[in-house]
C-alpha cells in the first residue's frame, strides 16, 4: 500500500474574498474575532492563507446572517461544528428564538402602527394658534 499525503490548497485573502463575495476587511474581523479560527494559518511573514474550506465556512456565516443570526449565535453554532458534531439542533433552537422575537416586533409594530394612523387621522395641518405657541407641531405633542 502506498501512503500518499493529501496535499491543501491554501488560498491568500484576495482569492478567498474574490470567491466568496465578502470584502477582505470583514474576512479579517471574522478572523479577529474567532470565526474563522481553524481554517486560517499564517505564514512565516504573517500573511494570512486560508484552506479552501473557508468558502463553505464564510457562506454559511453569510446565510446565517441573513436568517437574522448575530456573530455571537453563529461562533456558538461554528464552535459546535468545529468540536466536530452536527449543529442543527443548536441552529433550529436558535431560529425557534428568532421567531418568537419576530413576533414580538410584528405585535409591537402593530401597536405602532395603530397608534400612527389615530394620529394621521385626527391630523390638523393648521391647528389652532393656541396649541401652537408652545410646541413644534401640536399633532404629535401636547403643550406643556
Amino acid at each position: 500500500m502506498i501512503a500518499t499525503s493529501v496535499s491543501i490548497e491554501w488560498l491568500k485573502i484576495g482569492e478567498v474574498a474574490a470567491r466568496s463575495g465578502l470584502p477582505v476587511k470583514t474576512i479579517r474581523y471574522y478572523e479577529d474575532i474567532g470565526l474563522l479560527a481553524p481554517t486560517v494559518k499564517r505564514t512565516a511573514s504573517g500573511y494570512r492563507l486560508f484552506n479552501r474550506e473557508i468558502v463553505n465556512r464564510l457562506a454559511f456565516i453569510k446565510r446565517s446572517q441573513a436568517l437574522g443570526l448575530t456573530l455571537s449565535e453563529i461562533q456558538e453554532i461554528l464552535t459546535v461544528h468545529d468540536r466536530g458534531q452536527l449543529p442543527c439542533g443548536a441552529l433550529k433552537q436558535l431560529l425557534h428564538a428568532k421567531v418568537e422575537a419576530i413576533a414580538e416586533q410584528i405585535a409591537s409594530l402593530e401597536i405602532l402602527k395603530s397608534e400612527l394612523e389615530g394620529l394621521i387621522s385626527g391630523w390638523q395641518d393648521r391647528p389652532p394658534a393656541h396649541q401652537i405657541d408652545h410646541t413644534i407641531c401640536p399633532n404629535i405633542q401636547s403643550a406643556p
